[in-house]
């Protein structure tokens, strides 16, 4: 898929590069077949450059999840780099063409992986639309009804399953089957709260945790978050309750992906950056006493707010210098 869309764009691989912040060596690798991407915001960028719609987003994301979870299962071959140890003199001439041939059947192996599971996945969800609510005797995500991973872009009883059970869990979620960015947002808090990866895809893991209800996605409401903000920040509440409404509207499970790759995190959407500077966890970030307390950390190293210059900025323009508060 990488491959068609590179073959539409005159772009080279090192023009590509400079728009992507993605190595030229890494994207020809990508588009080769010969390495899996670790993280899907790399080529998502490079999808975009090339032109991608968001049907096609949509379905990179699937394929990726898919490449993924099979790169995490087995080691991935490396079909550039010569073996470590050199063949004894008596090895027969053939034994280091047999060595590459199996590494490059082994990538070959991996890829065709993909492609069945990828066109199984395809299959289910386009029979899932077309047939309306399937009939299951057991839990609807676990059986053959629905898809290995529930991700973004779908829109069927599926999505809705997930959707029902993050609700059942205590999440502010519409319950519409369709599965976008809230509930992508929702998934990874859920995913981070029950001690998985926070992939925001629904996978086997992430199922059966829905389906134990042990994880409480309960939290404050806006209103307790902003009078807490109020209580935190004596010096500059208002400022300090706008910046956190610009950031996450006061959500304490709010979950924002750059373009990078990168993640901030809760209602002060703590960036992984910053967190790690303030010695804290996902989880820890999303709980709105430990998030405010740290925004409040952060604003104390210099008494200002420059940790959040985009939401900051209305309060450093509505007012001239001398007014506005430090």
């Amino acid at each position: 898929m990488l491959r068609t869309f590179k073959n539409r764009t005159e772009r080279s691989y090192e023009s590509l590069a400079k728009r992507t912040g993605v190595s030229s060596s890494s994207l020809h690798r990508y588009c080769s077949g010969t390495k899996i991407p670790t993280d899907y915001g790399s080529i998502q960028r490079f999808a975009k450059e090339c032109g991608a719609t968001q049907e096609e987003l949509r379905e990179l994301h699937r394929l990726w999840v898919l490449a993924d979870a099979v790169r995490r299962g087995q080691p991935e071959p490396d079909v550039d780099t010569p073996p470590e140890n050199t063949p004894p003199e008596n090895t027969p001439p053939e034994e280091p063409h047999r060595s590459r041939l199996r590494r490059r059947l082994a990538v070959i192996g991996v890829a065709a992986l993909v492609l069945v599971v990828g066109g199984v996945t395809m299959s289910l969800l386009s029979a899932g639309r077309q047939t309306g609510p399937p009939a299951v005797g057991g839990p609807l995500l676990l059986s053959s009804a629905c898809p290995p991973v529930v991700s973004m872009g779908q829109h069927d009883e599926c999505a809705r399953e997930v959707q029902a059970l993050l609700s059942r869990a205590g999440a502010e979620i519409e319950v519409d089957g369709d599965f976008g960015p809230a509930t992508l947002r929702r998934v990874t808090a859920f995913q981070v709260l029950a001690d998985l990866q926070p992939r925001g895809v629904v996978d086997e893991a992430t199922k059966r945790a829905l389906y134990d209800q042990k994880v409480s996605m309960a939290t404050w409401p806006p209103e307790q978050v902003e009078r807490r903000i109020r209580e935190v920040f004596p010096e500059v509440p208002d400022r300090a309750v706008g910046i956190a409404r610009c950031q996450s509207y006061l959500d304490p499970l709010y979950v924002l992906t750059n373009t990078n790759g990168t993640r901030n995190w809760g209602v002060f959407q703590l960036s992984d950056k910053l967190l790690a500077e303030l010695g804290g966890t996902q989880r820890q970030a999303y709980d709105p006493e430990w998030n405010i307390q740290a925004a409040r950390r952060a604003w104390s190293r210099h008494q200002d707010f420059r940790d959040w210059k985009h939401c900051d900025q209305p309060f450093r323009t509505s007012a001239p210098p001398s007014s506005i508060p430090r």
